[in-house]
């Protein structure tokens, strides 16, 4: 058997690994998971695979993984030829492409919480969440725009590693949770050109190509 994909359409966590294998040109059979307002992540039968209860999970023969960044790693040390996805061979990327994947878990944790807030009504502090997610935005947004001075569209250089893929869900979503994109240009550029990317596929609540504002117009 193949890749399987535990999923759930709406999920950004989800998205990163549906995203990064359509990017990737790889074929896997997607196991839909009733996650609201089923819960059937939380029921027994789900958490014999994932003990966790969390979502997405991916198999691949015997090996299951359940953390996202785990999952997107994976898939580029054994399907990636280029290494341009991961690059272990180069020790600055990576440290910077690590330190990336930690910082999408505090989007996760702060954009990501206001979503499940406006969208599903999940309790929390939801000021508190978007206090976060701006104070993240910020840090990505000075990031990118001093890439965008050395003359690159991407988190680590001139084409696209883990860490935008990583990153780029609970960015584009932020809306959903109340947290607009007015304030932050680059991040506007950024999101365009991962948009752009071959193999792109779409999800609810991220907005077509056409409905988002390209600062150089293109």
């Amino acid at each position: 058997m193949g890749l399987q994909l535990y999923d759930y359409v709406l999920s950004g966590s989800a998205y990163k690994a549906r995203l990064f294998m359509a990017l990737l040109g790889l074929d896997y059979q997607s196991v839909s998971i009733d996650f609201h307002p089923g819960g059937e992540h939380k029921k027994s039968d789900f958490l014999q695979i994932n003990p966790a209860g969390t979502l997405p999970v991916l198999v691949d023969g015997d090996l299951t993984l359940c953390d996202t960044q785990a999952i997107l790693a994976y898939l580029a040390h054994k399907f990636d030829t280029t290494n341009q996805w991961y690059p272990t061979n180069d020790p600055v990327a990576t440290g910077r492409i690590l330190q990336w994947l930690a910082f999408a878990g505090r989007l996760t944790d702060t954009a990501g919480a206001a979503r499940l807030h406006d969208m599903l009504g999940r309790s929390l502090d939801i000021d508190a969440a978007r206090k976060g997610a701006h104070k993240a935005l910020r840090e990505l947004e000075a990031h990118l725009t001093e890439q965008g001075f050395r003359g690159h569209a991407f988190l680590i250089g001139s084409k696209p590693t883990i860490a935008d893929i990583a990153c780029f869900p609970y960015t584009a979503l932020a809306p959903d949770g109340g947290i607009e994109h007015d304030d932050y240009p680059a991040i506007r550029k950024w999101l365009i050109a991962i948009r752009r990317l071959p193999g792109f596929i779409e999800m609810p609540g991220i907005h077509r190509l056409h409905d988002m504002r390209d600062e150089d117009g293109g």
